[in-house]
């Protein structure tokens, strides 16, 4: 609901206290360090370079030995376990990585170097198959494959292109020898668009043979071995099976490291946050005897955190003030329900300093237009169930999906109940079942505790109107808030007040016409004192916007001339409004596509076989329309408040406060915290 204060700190301490007040700043997790306003001149800076690669190197070992053992030693879950969180341990615990790096750290490089070692093992079993592959058609020949023929002789193996016969082949080879040739040719398989064969021949005509069988398109072959065929195919099976049964001992060594699991997590953290202490050490300036930073704390925090350092360092603690060019970065406090759209916030942009934190509003709307989106109470039901569940397994998921969880988890409430005021539970399921089924023949049993929106689209549509003027009006009312604070009431009166006086004047105006009944078929009968009252605020709405809009600009005709145009801005208000035709959209896309799921599940009628098929197509009909309407709903909620809602007051520009902390990615460990 706020932006918290902050307060910048400026550190000037012994070296010999570096490490350890960096140490101790990382394990509060309260300050932002930042070392740009230093003034560096006659300071240097330490290298840390190679220890902060070692200290990275050895976490990225860590993660992937945990990867490994993941594959080759999967951890088996106690029940339903939906998402992976951190492990909660003990401080000592994490120190212990630092007595126990070395074994740990040749534990972990043992299972790298047995993964590598089964890599080669299956690329040996890969080349093996394919050897044997490729030595299939020649299982018939009995000699090796690299035989070349004898004193006398000359042999040829290889291929030809297409189906040949030993007749061909012969009188392709002995062409332009005596007759008769003293030549032969076996075939020794056909396949695959090819021939393989041998030729024996004089190794006087050696050389006529090759060139003769060259031009005819014999191609010798590109591999060869001083085995035959059927000897290298049994050496290459008893090889598979030596690396199979290889694999399988290498497999078990590494499943043999499961033990250490746990301590491979903490030490890939140890290390991950050694080397983020290193990377901030390399950017502190310092002398020969004393170093400097600066960094952004919680104001609320900076006298206890001033107090710890000075106690326990002697370190010399001062307060200062930003620089002109600097950006205080931001923190936001939101009470434990509205904290869960910080995410939504964040991504489109945090708020600056002296802006106000839309959040807590923003959530109320946030979670009330998802449900009028979704607006079935099944699938509403269907989302709190499972993140409920969720949020009662994993009491440590990471702070944004936490949050992601737990609003989808009000969303669900508010989709349910929207759904009840309509009367959807899986679009109209419930009767279809009954009339299907059981032949019920009564009136709905499902009945929408407000209206039926299928029934009367143009009634919602006026209540869509409704609330997103509401939408409107309330970020119209949060920028006249701001300048009220800061005390400019002009401002306050030329870009809030006047708007609210000429638009609210039209709507009165608008709300007894014809016009307005027939499209909403709605009444209204204001007393003449409202008319005349709605006729005042139009009127002296657009004359403080004409002359008071432009309230910067000395020259009054040119304030006037664009005050005019201002007031053509009206029609973006009406664009705005009919934006949260969305709703009504969005929620009966919901409601038809679910009632013709339940029509197309009940094509077949009762009995059995109907049952069935009613089943099936409930099952995976509603769950698409549940996934597709979800991620709509989820979309232009999103669009409602940053087009419409933040384009009335918020621009955004903050920077988010990141302290010094662990970088922790596996464990999470209870920390010394500022009180």
């Amino acid at each position: 609901m706020a932006v918290v204060e902050m307060q910048k700190l400026s550190i000037c301490a012994s070296k010999k206290n570096r490490k350890a007040i960096l140490e101790l700043l990382q394990s509060m997790e309260a300050m932002q360090i930042t070392t740009e306003g230093i003034d560096g001149k006659g300071l240097q800076k330490m290298d840390t370079l190679g220890q902060r690669t070692q200290f990275e190197k050895n976490a990225q070992s860590f993660d992937q030995a945990i990867r490994l053992l993941d594959t080759y030693a999967p951890v088996q879950q106690k029940g339903l376990s939906l998402f992976s969180e951190k492990k909660l341990v003990t401080r000592s615990e994490f120190r212990e990585a630092d007595q126990n790096q070395q074994k740990y750290l040749s534990d972990a490089n043992s299972i790298l170097k047995a993964e590598k070692e089964l890599q080669e093992c299956r690329a040996a079993i890969a080349r093996d198959r394919d050897t044997i592959t490729s030595l299939e058609p020649w299982m018939s020949l009995d000699v090796p494959m690299i035989f070349e023929g004898t004193r006398d002789t000359a042999f040829f193996i290889g291929t030809m292109t297409g189906t040949v016969t030993e007749a061909d082949v012969l009188a392709a080879a002995s062409r332009g020898l005596p007759d008769p040739a003293a030549c032969t040719a076996d075939i020794i398989s056909t396949g695959l668009g090819q021939t393989n064969l041998t030729v024996l021949c004089l190794k006087r005509d050696a050389q006529k043979v090759s060139d003769n069988l060259r031009e005819a398109g014999f191609a010798k072959l590109p591999f060869l071995t001083r085995h035959t065929p059927q000897e290298k195919k049994r050496r290459c099976e008893e090889d598979t099976k030596a690396q199979e049964a290889r694999i399988g001992e290498l497999t078990k060594q590494i499943a043999g490291y499961a033990g250490e699991r746990e301590a491979f997590e903490i030490s890939s953290d140890y290390f991950r946050t050694r080397a983020e202490k290193y990377r901030v050490l390399g950017t502190i300036p310092q002398s020969r005897n004393v170093f400097f930073l600066e960094g952004w704390v919680e104001a609320a925090h900076a006298e206890d955190i001033a107090k710890v350092l000075t106690d326990r360092f002697g370190a010399f603690v001062q307060k200062e003030e930003k620089r002109e060019d600097e950006i205080i970065p931001t923190e936001l406090h939101n009470n434990k329900w509205s904290s869960m759209v910080e995410g939504v916030l964040e991504s489109y942009g945090l708020p600056q300093h002296g802006r106000v934190d839309p959040t807590f509003i923003m959530s109320i709307f946030y979670v009330f237009f998802f449900g009028m989106m979704l607006s079935d109470a099944g699938y509403g039901i269907m989302m709190m169930i499972f993140c409920g569940i969720v949020l009662a397994r994993h009491k440590r998921l990471e702070k944004g999906m936490h949050q992601m969880i737990q609003l989808f988890f009000w969303c669900g409430l508010s989709t349910t109940f929207w759904g009840f005021m309509y009367g959807g539970f899986f679009g109209d399921a419930v009767d279809v079942v009954a009339k299907t089924f059981f032949g019920y023949t009564g009136p709905g049993i499902v009945r929408p505790l407000w209206f039926d929106p299928l029934n009367n689209p143009m009634r919602l549509l006026i209540y869509c109107m409704l609330f997103g003027l509401i939408h409107l009006f309330t970020g119209l009312g949060i920028k006249g808030y701001e300048y009220l604070k800061k005390g400019d009431v002009l401002s306050f009166v030329a870009e809030v007040l006047d708007w609210y006086m000429f638009l609210i004047g039209l709507i009165l105006l608008l709300l007894p016409t014809d016009l307005f009944q027939g499209i909403s078929q709605m009444s209204f009968a204001f007393p003449p004192f409202v008319h005349v009252l709605a006729q005042v605020l139009t009127f002296g709405g657009m004359i403080l916007i004409l002359t008071m809009q432009e309230h910067a600009r000395k020259n009054w005709a040119l304030r006037i001339l664009l005050g005019v145009y201002d007031i053509y801005g009206v029609t973006s208000w009406l664009s705005d409004v009919l934006s949260y035709s969305r709703l009504l959209a969005l929620g009966l896309a919901t409601g038809v596509i679910a009632s013709v799921v339940n029509m197309m599940g009940s094509m077949l009628g009762g009995g059995v076989l109907g049952a069935i098929v009613f089943i099936l197509v409930f099952l995976v009909g509603h769950l698409l329309n549940f996934l597709i309407n979800l991620l709509g709903a989820y979309v232009h909620t999103n669009r409602l408040q940053y087009v419409e809602f933040f384009g009335k007051f918020y621009d955004g520009g903050g920077l988010a406060f990141r302290p010094f902390r662990s970088a922790n990615k596996y464990t999470e460990i209870k920390e010394e915290k500022v009180s």
